[in-house]
């Protein structure tokens, strides 16, 4: 009897996608647009209004390795972020700061040159009299719109999120809307 084999997706979400294969209002795309492969669901989320990567999966066992809590997951986002982060606001984020469900873990933050990324569709608006900055955010943990509310609570709202990184998958080159199915890690072997 042949051994089933475990499916791992890596799918570029693009802006204004539903992270659910069905249920979507009328005229909102989901996953089940992008993706037909039966049996998989997505790891985590990304809001509708992230982009990027987003892992999925069939098998129970890799969901819990990379969802629980427990194993905090690095995740990595490149996030555009209103006026310009000095080393105060980058310093509360790598410290941890107070949310309305309490602190967050202390995260990974650096500024970075602006991405040479797809344009967004819409774009983002753009005031002259208001600069924007990008930063690159790493987190282990995974609450609802965290990277929002982290910038947020910085005084430097996001206007663009698109994540790039969970554990040891990365975005790469994967155009909006488009996936590929990765290895499963073995035991013994490290994700």
């Amino acid at each position: 009897m042949k051994a089933r084999k475990d499916k791992l997706i890596l799918f570029n979400k693009p802006f204004q996608v539903l992270c659910q294969f069905s249920g979507g209002a009328p005229g909102r795309s989901t996953l089940a647009d992008f993706i037909r492969i039966p049996g998989v669901y997505p790891v985590g989320r990304l809001d509708y209004d992230s982009e990027g990567l987003l892992v999925l999966t069939d098998s129970g066992a890799m969901h819990h390795l990379i969802a629980d809590p427990r194993y905090k997951t690095e995740k990595t986002y490149l996030v555009q972020v209103e006026g310009s982060p000095g080393r105060d606001a980058l310093d509360r984020l790598r410290r941890g700061l107070r949310l309305q469900d309490g602190m967050t873990l202390p995260a990974k933050a650096k500024l970075v040159d602006a991405p040479d990324i797809w344009p967004r569709v819409p774009a983002i608006r753009y005031r002259k009299s208001v600069p924007t900055a990008w930063i690159e955010l790493t987190i282990a943990e995974g609450r609802n719109r965290q990277v929002r509310r982290m910038t947020a609570a910085g005084n430097h709202p996001a206007l663009r999120l698109i994540r790039i990184r969970v554990g040891p998958w990365e975005l790469g080159d994967l155009e909006p809307g488009t996936w590929k199915e990765v290895e499963v890690p073995g035991p013994g072997k490290s994700k």
